[in-house]
């Protein structure tokens, strides 16, 4: 349906033309500008009649997030253009769904949806909108990781404006990952983990977002708000009508879990306490009004020892899924290039890497992959997204994640 003219007009509830009959969306962004709010779209009953319910399907296939009319028997009345209209019912089968997922994430849209759903909590929606999401995130890191990651840590490295649902998505990707690939937890778990990674902060989405800007220290009301975010997170999971205790507890206790072994804890316990050093990763490598992020190595190493200065299980599965150089994060090579990693290697050491500026730290527009399990081309060390002076085409270097030639 993108970029392709709509057979028919569109109209709001309230009969405003959204859209002429002709019109081209050329993105799903411009898409999601018309439902949101989880708002329906409508077209005039005779329309509906000559089949266009099934090109509605289609066009609606390209959002990520639409509410699920299947039981709502109610029509809408109005007459826009002086005609009768009501809801087209927007329903997806698995085929479509399978090929909804098989394409390629646009994760900017995806980020901005997140931002949305955690922003507006519209009450009805709220859970299936997180259900949907978390869904999604799953499917492209487990079908891609690397370049799941990759496009992750670089948008978080960049974008200041959605700080609290961009820290969500990173931090519910990143346990998914080391749940699956290193402490081999069933997919059910992991889904509940990740939703409640994804909605940790509810109870303080909009003061994270003002806290990411804030250049002054914070007042003693915003303390108080941090402190309690975490209770009134979870009580608010409640009155939206989720009844899953573990998931409702594990968003209480995600701030609170001493150091210690995975396996002596209930399972509320682990899931808080790999939240909770997720968290303390995706909050390091981030921006802020008042202080310059730090490498993801040093954040990566920071979390290896716990608050006893032990070995810490959680944080020593974040960095076996994920590497000490992830995907998306700079680094000096020993050829005294800069990449940029795109690939896991062998080991958390030594990642598959692309080179964007050459040893005379000019632009190198090949994206060459190094293997820095070699010698000439290991990592001396990780650089700062600020001090590397290197634009990245990330469709580009996407690609490069499913590729497996190196130099």
């Amino acid at each position: 349906m993108l970029g392709q003219p709509t057979t028919f007009d569109l109209f709001s509830q309230d009969g405003t033309l959204l859209a002429k009959q002709g019109h081209r969306f050329e993105s799903g962004r411009e898409l999601a500008r018309l439902t949101k709010d989880g708002a329906d779209v409508f077209i005039r009953f005779e329309d509906s009649k000559a089949g266009q319910e099934a090109e509605m399907r289609k066009m609606m296939l390209a959002l990520v997030s639409e509410p699920d009319n299947s039981g709502d028997k109610s029509q809408a009345s109005g007459s826009p253009a002086g005609a009768k209209s009501r809801a087209v019912k927007e329903t997806k089968s698995a085929d479509q769904i399978r090929a909804e997922l098989d394409s390629e994430p646009d994760w900017p849209y995806l980020q901005e949806q997140a931002h949305a759903i955690l922003s507006k909590r519209t009450n009805d929606l709220f859970l299936r909108q997180i259900d949907r999401l978390v869904d999604k995130l799953s499917h492209y890191s487990q079908a891609n990781p690397d370049g799941t990651l990759l496009v992750l840590i670089h948008l978080t490295s960049k974008d200041l404006e959605r700080y609290s649902a961009n820290h969500a998505v990173l931090v519910s990707v990143l346990c998914n990952i080391a749940a699956k690939e290193v402490l081999l937890w069933p997919d059910d778990l992991r889904k509940k983990l990740c939703c409640a990674a994804m909605t940790m902060n509810v109870g303080m989405t909009a003061l994270q977002d003002q806290l990411a800007l804030q250049p002054n220290p914070l007042t003693e009301l915003q303390r108080e708000s941090i402190d309690l975010h975490a209770h009134q997170g979870a009580e608010l999971l409640g009155t939206y009508g989720l009844q899953d205790k573990e998931w409702i507890e594990t968003v209480r206790g995600h701030h609170m879990q001493p150091a210690g072994p995975l396996a002596q804890r209930s399972l509320v316990e682990r899931f808080s306490r790999l939240i909770q050093r997720a968290d303390q990763f995706a909050a390091a490598i981030s921006p802020r009004a008042t202080r310059k992020p730090i490498t993801p190595s040093l954040a990566m190493k920071a979390l290896y020892f716990d608050e006893q200065n032990q070995v810490d299980e959680a944080g020593a599965a974040i960095i076996k899924a994920v590497g000490i150089y992830s995907p998306g994060s700079y680094v000096r090579l020993g050829s005294n290039e800069t990449a940029v990693v795109v690939r896991r290697g062998a080991n958390t050491a030594s990642p598959l890497v692309a080179v964007v500026l050459n040893r005379y730290n000019q632009p190198h527009n090949e994206l060459t992959l190094r293997d820095t399990s070699k010698q000439e081309f290991r990592v001396l060390n990780n650089l700062a997204p600020q001090d590397v002076g290197a634009r990245l085409n990330i469709q580009r270097l996407m690609a490069l994640t499913k590729t497996r030639t190196t130099a």
